[in-house]
């Protein structure tokens, strides 16, 4: 479904929360499908989260709106601190130097989701553009659902690698930790 142009915006935490009914709009609804089934609870959990990584000052978030203002995807994120327990989760550790963190070698991409009917018209790829442009980190790290196959070949294109596996909340499934070297 194309409706017209698709602009995406970059944002600070501020600005994410005014615009939070749209983030939590595309979550919900991206999701819901599988292999997330996630319900109510875990957006309820989501957007709590969300309203507390919007008020780190290095927090940066994407918004991918039609013309007529409906979201259609978003992506968000931040430095990782030095005490971030990012790496702690994954079931094979990793040496120390690639765990090292110092609140700007690297940045955390905690979402990126684009609703159903705006998919493979390379919103999610703006989106990640968007999100990225301007950021001083050496690399991202993310958790992505293998069987989210879209996603994952997704990232792949765009120069990612699974460097491990983790269980990213309790009761989680087992996700691939994968990391684009942005040097």
């Amino acid at each position: 479904m194309t409706q017209g142009t698709i602009t995406v915006e970059c944002m600070d935490g501020s600005a994410a929360v005014q615009a939070e009914d749209a983030f939590r709009l595309i979550y919900a609804e991206a999701f819901a499908e599988p292999p997330y089934n996630e319900t109510a609870d875990d957006v309820a959990a989501t957007f709590r989260r969300f309203r507390s990584q919007t008020r780190k000052a290095t927090f940066r978030a994407a918004l991918a709106r039609t013309d007529n203002g409906e979201p259609v995807g978003m992506a968000y994120g931040y430095p990782l601190g030095p005490h971030t327990g990012w790496w702690d989760q994954l079931t094979k550790p990793v040496p120390d130097d690639v765990r090292r963190e110092d609140g700007h070698r690297t940045f955390g991409l905690m979402e990126l989701a684009v609703r159903r009917p705006w998919r493979g018209q390379t919103t999610a790829r703006r989106l990640h553009e968007t999100l990225l442009a301007g950021i001083e980190a050496e690399r991202v790290l993310l958790n992505v659902h293998p069987d989210s196959k879209a996603a994952c070949a997704a990232y792949r294109a765009w120069g990612y690698h699974k460097i491990g596996e983790a269980r990213p909340w309790e009761g989680a499934d087992l996700h691939d930790v994968m990391l684009l070297d942005l040097r």
